[in-house]
């Protein structure tokens, strides 16, 4: 096999990254470029999409100089990715319609609205898995469609193509060949159908899509195409291809169901695997697809949670009461409890399992004695209790009482929100070694479909924890801290009128 090493690309939110790993699954080098966020209007999110392209290329290009290797050195590429966040580029100059429209936007709850007042959204709860919300890529695809000159009836000639951010990366590597996206990718549009893995032209039909822009779907581990030899010197197969979450979920060897993972970034992503069966939920969660491999599709309950890590950078950014992430543990641990003070970082409103697109932040408990010690440590609780809500509910949904939570992002660094997460859940938090575990979840895609890797046996045995935190809180106490939080969320619910 040409190359000693699999190639991650993990296009995030607010930073592209590329890790190279090793045969034992360890990261070798790491490139990393952030690029700008976008505020058009309150509640808007976009991307320039050669911006992110830019910045994931840079990304790799500082991997690859760190490590000292070439493209000769990369046997696959695994790419993993913000999910929902949608991009729409002209098909014969590869050029993008506009900015991109991100996972985190808002500007189609209206839309989503309608379609439920219309009573479509058992339709597509049935069909995709999902919530009829602003979330998802669909109602954003439309909306490029009708506010882009032009746009929509050369869609209907052919002429526009759409993807999610796995597509555009994979038709900037291509040279433009191919226009592709995963099951798992595939699933977090509204218009693809969990049950016929098609996209389903009823639904396509319902959000104004013409099924002529999207990608065609292929598994997640397997080689979707070839990079065109001008980037890395020689084709490099593109063989794992699987959305952010999906892809953590895989990293953490979460292969059986039952097992569950929490990545925590910008926002966070609750994934539990529910093996060869969708489970429809009932408490708020939504149905996914975790990954298809060999024709073989598995599946994931799922619970989004739009504003978590993001928190704490508004702590420093938006209120100037922190310098660094890293001040929060001990600003945190400086005072015995929040006294009463609870945050609802309902910032672009609520996810799972609530789907609250009007709800906003809420801070209350406020006295004179309230410090800043007091909003940090409400801060960071208020990711542990947002997890809560979550895994409640896919408990509930799965029957499956939760034991063990296995963890990754960045803030799950942070000692006193670890502790905290175990105490509110009343069950066992891992965290890995390794934690780039979204990176890692491509790169063993991408690495099984070339033999890098012989089987997931291999990849379950290359998991191993870094620590462990159990609950020591007591139920009591656990119970009335998370009544109040749920009495805090109630008064961020429907804090503004529909546009």
């Amino acid at each position: 096999m040409a190359g000693q090493y699999i190639l991650a690309l993990d296009q995030g939110t607010t930073s592209s990254r590329a890790i190279l790993f090793d045969h034992h699954a360890r990261p070798v080098a790491v490139g990393q470029r952030e690029f700008p966020q976008i505020y058009p209007r309150a509640g808007w999110v976009e991307h320039d999409p050669e911006q992110i392209w830019a910045s994931q290329w840079g990304a790799v290009q500082d991997c690859l100089a760190a490590a000292h290797k070439t493209g000769e050195d990369i046997a696959a590429i695994g790419i993993t990715n913000q999910r929902e966040t949608t991009v729409l580029w002209d098909r014969s100059t590869g050029r993008a319609l506009g900015n991109a429209i991100v996972w985190q936007c808002r500007r189609t709850a209206g839309r989503c609205d309608e379609l439920k007042a219309q009573g479509l959204e058992p339709l597509f709860r049935e069909r995709t898995g999902l919530v009829v919300d602003a979330y998802f890529s669909g109602t954003k695809v439309a909306w490029m469609l009708d506010n882009t000159a032009g746009a929509r009836a050369r869609a209907e000639n052919g002429e526009i193509a759409f993807g999610t951010v796995d597509s555009w990366l994979i038709h900037k590597l291509t040279g433009g060949r191919r226009h592709v996206t995963d099951v798992s990718n595939a699933s977090r549009t509204l218009m693809y159908n969990i049950h016929t893995l098609d996209w389903d032209d009823e639904l396509l039909g319902a959000l104004d899509v013409p099924r002529a822009v999207c990608p065609e779907v292929v598994d997640s581990s397997g080689v979707a195409g070839e990079t065109d030899p001008s980037w890395f010197g020689r084709p490099i197969p593109i063989a794992g291809i699987a959305g952010d979450q999906q892809a953590a979920l895989f990293g953490q060897a979460c292969l059986e169901p039952g097992m569950a993972k929490n990545t925590y970034g910008t926002g966070s992503f609750v994934l539990m695997n529910t093996g060869s069966e969708p489970v429809a939920s009932r408490h708020g969660l939504v149905t996914t697809v975790a990954w298809r491999i060999a024709g073989k599709t598995t599946y994931a309950l799922e619970g989004s949670i739009f504003v978590t890590g993001a928190v704490v950078q508004w702590l420093r950014d938006g209120l100037g009461i922190i310098g660094r992430a890293e001040e929060t543990e001990g600003l945190a641990l400086s005072v015995s409890d929040t006294d009463g003070v609870y945050l609802v970082p309902a910032f672009v409103g609520l996810g799972a399992p609530y789907w609250d697109s009007y709800a906003r932040g809420t801070l209350v408990g406020i006295t004179r004695g309230t410090g800043r010690g007091h909003v940090v440590r409400a801060a960071l609780e208020s990711i542990a209790f947002q997890s809560r809500d979550v895994l409640d509910a896919m408990a509930k949904d799965s029957g499956r009482e939760l034991e063990t939570l296995r963890v990754d992002g960045g803030a799950i660094a942070n000692q006193f929100l670890a502790q905290f997460q175990a105490d509110i859940l009343g069950a066992t938090v891992e965290r890995p070694e390794v934690t780039e575990t979204t990176a890692l979840g491509s790169a063993f895609l991408a690495g099984l479909a070339v033999g890098y890797w012989p089987d997931e046996s291999v990849i379950q045995s290359t998991w191993s924890r870094d620590a462990l935190f159990t609950p020591s809180m007591a139920e009591e106490e656990r119970s009335q801290r998370y009544t109040r939080w749920q009495a805090a969320v109630e008064r961020s619910r429907a804090w503004v009128a529909p546009e």
